[in-house]
């Protein structure tokens, strides 16, 4: 297995575990569980907890496209494939700092976070996927020049 496939593989294990807690844990603050979120425990009424559901259900449905795209990628996905798959996969992941980052950092910030200070682990554990993609990316290429 070379090392694009065993980055893939690390994702697909860890998102695999957060869309299990998505779906069957939602209020679990372990792994990317929205329990950390207070709003989530705090919904005034069905119509926000049904809403506050369906988009906890959407993430997750939208995680496993990723892990099931990854997967057939690593079963049967040339090498030029994956490298390719790595640099979506670091492409995408950045966007969380785009747009969610700052999200969970004024919300943090307004204490509607808990544990306080979520947004860094959050923000540190986004960037060490980067890392992991950058690093095995960056490796592949270099067995390849020499």
């Amino acid at each position: 297995m070379d090392i694009l496939s065993i980055a893939i593989l690390i994702f697909v294990v860890m998102e695999s575990a957060n869309v299990a807690i998505l779906y069957f844990w939602p209020g679990s603050r372990l792994g990317n569980g929205v329990g950390v979120f207070n709003a989530f425990h705090n919904s005034e009424n069905e119509e926000q907890k049904l809403f506050a559901s369906y988009l906890v259900n959407w993430v997750a449905g939208v995680k496993l496209i990723f892990i099931f795209l990854l997967a057939v990628i690593l079963i049967i996905g040339t090498e030029p494939v994956r490298l390719w798959a790595v640099v979506a996969m670091l492409l995408s992941i950045a966007t969380y700092f785009w747009r969610l980052h700052p999200t969970i950092k004024k919300l943090d910030a307004m204490g509607c976070i808990t544990p306080k200070g979520y947004s860094k682990a959050l923000g540190w554990m986004i960037t060490g996927f980067m890392a992991m993609f950058t690093l095995a990316l960056a490796a592949h290429i270099l067995m390849k020049v020499m």
